[in-house]
């Protein structure tokens, strides 16, 4: 009995196509992702640099908790008793 030996090649194995597309995709997306991330940063700081004065809000519509008062659009807490202001 002769071992036989290991078939050893020079030339590296070549992808399929379709990982080689898959990762042409995947590094499209994620530079497409960066633009936007960017973009986004950059549109949210112009905006806030828009509007210095804090925003307060009361609701007291239907269907609204009652007397619900927001500043900024976050809730701050309720005026018990008030129905309008």
């Amino acid at each position: 009995m002769s071992p036989k030996a290991p078939r050893w090649s020079l030339a590296p194995e070549r992808e399929p196509a379709s990982t080689v597309a898959r990762h042409a995709a995947a590094g499209a997306l994620r530079s497409a992702s960066a633009v936007l991330a960017r973009l986004a940063r950059r549109l949210t700081m112009s905006r806030s640099r828009q509007r210095t004065d804090p925003r307060l809000e009361f609701y007291a519509e239907a269907g609204a908790p009652e007397g619900a008062l927001y500043l900024d659009g976050q809730l701050v807490g309720w005026l018990s008793g008030v129905k309008r202001l």
